[in-house]
């Protein structure tokens, strides 16, 4: 098989022997690119696979290959020099040498992965760059262990239960790698994971072993959604109290509480179990019993699908070129720190000067994709760029962020402006910039920054410039001091998203009444704007899932509207895998201004003016298939559950039987080429409801059906 069209990774027939212990029994597996996740039970034969893999175990019968050359029977060596990098499990580091030092010894030159874009994917490791192995935390090893195997270079690697032990925190930065390494192609990997969230996030095939063998590959989405399935083959998800009778568990009958005060817990097996394990006698499982004793007065509270819970967090920081404008910067800091506020100094210098920020540039500069090289270029424009992208990616994974204040002129305000996008709406964010009294649509976004004009230039201190940042920074004191004053007193109901239009109004209405007794309910005007806001609030989560009943900013995308959705729609709840209720809602209709904006080649089309202002368009068959397509192909990817409500009776107002608008089969294109991409399960669903979008029984209907997604997902939260 040439080269250019052999799969990856290749395994046929696998067997492998200890003893006379079968290990692997004739285990197929093919990886042509990308990312392919292997779970199973302990004792399955994972590790087994890995160490065949990597020439660590004899091979007794079967094949091998990588690109399509025969590995079996080379030496670990020789496979490593081929291209197959490997992260054992256990990690496997030197006690005694520092974490720069098990980087650079194994360091190549000309590849896309460089000690510096080591540090900047994982920038904990540039904070302890002088620590020996020993030294590290078991995180912190794991991350070590990922970045020794990538500085290969290889085009395979292999993860052996990368997030074994790790905190969830550690686990989602992993968890982000993987995924970006599969979006990339720089790496094709082959991971070994007992977390099935983890297997079902990082790539779109699962692989279950059971017994040594491949037992089946399976779609990610369908493995994550089938609970039986999981119990089956893998020994989690469903278990026995699930089945008891709803009636019984509310009656209480023949189910008596036990009292409060200490439990013993026993474990069958204290030591995790494989296939050979002997029986366990009882009296070491009564030895190895432990006693736990519930906390006392431990508030009750409703489990909320998707949200987490908020808190405060801590640090103020202060950004600015320190290189250019340090005595305003430091001004700002001294004005927050007599407030009562710590705030913290980031200097953004592209210089590569010497700083005594907080946050000096080089710390900044890990988090470019290519490391201080991407940022120190020599060149202005190159370095203020790379500086403005490492500064947006420290800011989303930096955490711990209370408030931030930045002030410069136009060039420092690109700087600080996508970094402060970044943070989750709620986080005070004030930017003092020359350049506020015009359109700061592109700084601002969908975010909640406050812009505040300078004046004068940002170039000194004088009677306007200390005014300006005093009010500022005096400002964003406030903010800071009363986010934390309402983060005491918080009702606790989750939120939700709802997105409307005035065609779509009455619709929104119904669903709000009927779930604002257990929902704060956020309605977003469908104006292109508003979808972002809303789903830049989901991927803060700040929502527990959102109900888009109106997603006519689809049609201004297909059509050239001036209401148009950005391409990355629906893309927050694809990232987040929270819950996600659409509609159909007011797709029936393109948005322009007054009738003599409207674009020529629209001339023949069928309007509706809806005011002076605003001039309506009517979708066409085609223009609906095109979108039921672009809706059907995003539905598709999300990761959690998924309803999609299609109201035969018209999709908005206009949209009924006398109305302008009514065109059934320009809807029935939306709808027949919308359930024909779906790749519908029992998490995906596109539902037909026989109403007008706006008629009762369709409010009903979107209310029941989510009402049923919180109870279900609420649910698996406690259960697991």
């Amino acid at each position: 098989m040439p080269e250019a069209t052999a799969p990856v990774l290749d395994a046929r027939g696998v067997n492998v022997f200890y003893g006379r212990s079968h290990a692997l029994q004739g285990v197929d597996l093919s990886l042509q690119k990308g990312v392919l996740a292997v779970v199973g039970r302990n004792g399955m034969g994972k590790t087994t696979l890995c160490k065949a893999i990597m020439g660590l175990v004899p091979v007794d019968s079967g094949s091998i290959s990588f690109r399509g050359t025969a590995v079996r029977g080379l030496d670990p060596a020789e496979i490593a020099r081929l291209g197959v990098g490997y992260v054992p499990q256990g990690r496997r580091l030197w006690r005694s040498l520092t974490v720069d030092e098990h980087l650079r010894m194994v360091s190549r030159s000309g590849g896309p992965w460089s000690v510096d874009r080591i540090y900047s994917v994982f920038p904990r490791l540039a904070e302890r760059k002088g620590n020996n192995g020993a030294q590290l935390s078991g995180g912190e090893q794991q991350m070590l262990a990922i970045g020794r195997a990538l500085l290969l270079n290889p085009a395979l690697l292999v993860m052996d239960e990368p997030t074994e032990g790790l905190a969830p925190m550690i686990v989602r930065q992993v968890e982000d790698m993987l995924v970006s390494l599969g979006e990339e192609n720089d790496v094709n990997v082959l991971v070994i994971e007992q977390n099935i969230g983890v297997a079902c996030s990082v790539s779109k095939q699962v692989a279950i072993m059971v017994n040594g063998r491949i037992n089946r590959i399976i779609d990610a989405s369908e493995l994550a959604a089938d609970r039986d399935l999981q119990q089956a083959l893998l020994g989690v998800g469903r278990h026995a109290h699930d089945e008891t009778p709803e009636a019984a568990a509310a009656k209480g009958d023949g189910i008596k509480t036990a009292s409060a005060g200490p439990a013993r817990i026993y474990l069958s097996n204290p030591t995790i179990p494989t296939r050979w394990s002997k029986s366990v006698p009882a009296k070491v499982i009564e030895r190895s019993a432990r006693t736990a004793t519930e906390l006392m007065g431990r508030p009750s509270a409703e489990v909320s699908f998707g949200a987490e819970q908020r808190k405060v967090d801590e640090a103020v920081f202060v950004a600015g070129t320190l290189d250019t404008k340090a005595e305003e910067i430091r001004f700002l800091r001294d004005v927050l720190e007599a407030r009562g506020l710590r705030p913290k100094l980031i200097d953004l210098s592209t210089t590569g000067k010497v700083s005594g920020a907080d946050v000096p540039p080089h710390e900044i500069a890990a988090f470019h994709p290519r490391g201080n090289s991407g940022v120190f270029t020599g060149d202005r424009g190159t370095a203020v760029a790379g500086m403005t992208l490492a500064f947006e990616r420290w800011a989303r994974q930096r955490g711990g962020i209370a408030g931030m204040i930045g002030a410069g002129g136009s060039g420092a305000t690109a700087m600080i402006a996508p970094a402060m996008r970044s943070l989750r709406v709620g986080v005070p964010k004030v930017l003092v910039s020359t350049v506020a009294s015009g359109n700061v649509g592109q700084y601002v976004g969908s975010s909640d920054i406050l812009m505040l004009h300078s004046v004068a230039d940002v170039q000194g201190l004088n009677s306007i410039t200390r005014e300006v940042l005093s009010n500022g920074a005096a400002a964003l004191a406030g903010m800071v001091q009363a986010r934390r004053e309402r983060s005491e007193g918080r009702n606790g109901k989750p939120s939700i998203g709802l997105t409307m239009f005035g065609v779509t109004t009455q619709c929104v209405k119904q669903i709000s009444e009927r779930l604002a007794a257990r929902f704060d309910c956020l309605v977003f005007h469908a104006t292109g704007t508003g979808g972002r806001s809303m789903e830049n609030l989901l991927d803060s989560r700040l929502l527990a899932g959102v109900v888009d009943v109106t997603t006519t900013e689809i049609c201004d995308l297909i059509a050239g509207g001036v209401f148009a959705a950005s391409e990355d729609r629906f893309g927050a709840a694809i990232r987040t895998g929270l819950p996600y209720v659409g509609a159909a809602g007011a797709l029936d209709m393109v948005n322009f201004g007054a009738p003599d904006t409207v674009p020529s080649q629209y001339a023949a089309r069928r309007f509706y003016e809806h005011n002076p202002q605003v001039t309506l368009m009517r979708t066409t068959r085609e223009e609906n298939e095109e979108m039921g397509r672009w809706i059907g192909e995003r539905l598709n990817l999300m990761r959690g559950p998924v309803r999609f409500f299609l109201p035969e009776g018209g999709v908005s107002s206009l949209d009924r039987p006398g109305q302008p608008f009514w065109d059934p089969e320009a809807d029935a294109a939306f709808f027949k080429s919308l359930e024909a991409t779906v790749q519908a399960n029992s998490e995906r669903k596109v539902l037909r409801i026989p109403a007008n979008i706006n008629d009762p029984e369709f409010a009903d209907a979107v209310v029941q059906e989510f009402n049923g997604l919180h109870v279900s997902v609420a649910s698996r939260s406690v259960k697991e």
